[in-house]
């Protein structure tokens, strides 16, 4: 039987660069070299390459996804992404798959436009049954207003609050701020990620990490992790500096909490049109009420990352759960 020949799409363009590839490392590590052939393509803008062995950079031949080594030509069959942000997560790059007719492992072109823009995605999810913070989207014109109040947005919203980029990953440029003083420095960082800012009362809680893939006919909701930062909150260094964090998998957390994410979990994919393997994070008040925060169309798989701890604790490996993801996406 002839192996199926993978371009694992890793890299990107954003801050997420360095996790992206950690991710595509931990991947093609895991998948069945008796299934697959697959071949590392970096990509960095215009450069999309593959490393040889003894390190030659390859360029991958975009005109029909293929790439000629030492003279051997592979026209690739299928494509692997693991890019968080920018051109992966954002919708680009499937646009550019889905014209070349090359299926692949994510979301699709549509449903990672909304999923990784914030305000659409609350746009999607409003009037359904999962709470959202109360929030507000600023342009970058907007926030560049002078009459734009930041004491006004403090007394609408209540304090503390977040400042997040609209499109961004990975917490940065998200800060969480004590004082209307604070707001506009928040806005300028969160620009640096989006060209547009979305602010967020501050839903106080447990922060749970849900992983859910529907492959095959068949949903398979992870066990559900609850993350605890030692930062304030579950930022950049507490997410990927070992001793910053603590992950609890499965969450202790009651059956009937459970429920609600696990229905929540899925009512956000189905309802975003998701595809492949989706992790959900929601805010857990005192009072047992989840708040969605996002929804993360192509979610990390370093070996720091939740969704491969939450697969191991249902008993999955990795190179099973991309069998899964491959197997159902190619048919689509």
């Amino acid at each position: 039987m002839a192996k199926l020949k993978i371009a694992l799409l890793a890299g990107g363009d954003s801050s997420e660069r360095e996790i992206a590839l950690q991710s595509a490392a931990q991947i093609e590590a895991a998948l069945d070299p008796s299934k697959y052939e697959v071949y590392l393509i970096d990509l960095h803008h215009r450069d999309w390459h593959y490393t040889t062995p003894d390190g030659r950079r390859i360029q991958l031949d975009k005109n029909d996804f293929s790439l000629t080594v030492d003279g051997r030509r592979t026209e690739f069959e299928y494509a692997l992404i693991l890019i968080h942000g920018t051109p992966g997560e954002d919708g680009k790059l499937q646009g550019y798959l889905d014209m070349m007719g090359i299926p692949y492992s994510s979301c699709s072109m549509t449903s990672s436009v909304v999923t990784f823009d914030k305000i659409t995605t609350k746009r999607t999810l409003a009037g359904g049954s999962i709470p959202l913070a109360r929030g507000k989207f600023l342009t970058r014109a907007e926030a560049a207003d002078p009459a734009l109040d930041p004491a006004a947005i403090a007394a609408e919203l209540g304090l503390p609050l977040f400042v997040k980029p609209n499109a961004s990953g990975s917490s940065f440029g998200v800060t969480k701020v004590r004082t209307a003083d604070e707001i506009p420095g928040a806005i300028a960082e969160a620009l640096t990620e989006s060209d547009a800012v979305l602010i967020e009362e501050c839903i106080t809680g447990r922060e749970m990490g849900c992983g859910v893939l529907v492959a095959g006919g068949r949903e398979y909701l992870f066990p559900i992790t609850e993350l605890r930062a030692k930062n304030d909150f579950f930022d950049y260094e507490a997410k990927y500096t070992a001793g910053r964090s603590e992950e609890i998998t499965p969450a202790d957390i009651t059956p009937e909490v459970r429920e609600k994410l696990n229905r929540m979990t899925l009512e956000a994919y189905r309802r975003c049109r998701c595809s492949g393997v989706v992790r959900v994070d929601f805010i857990v008040t005192e009072a047992g009420e989840p708040y969605l925060i996002e929804l993360n169309s192509i979610p990390g798989m370093s070996a720091g990352s939740i969704i491969p701890k939450q697969a191991r604790a249902m008993g999955m490996t990795l190179g099973e759960l991309y069998d899964l993801i491959i197997e159902d996406t190619r048919r689509k």
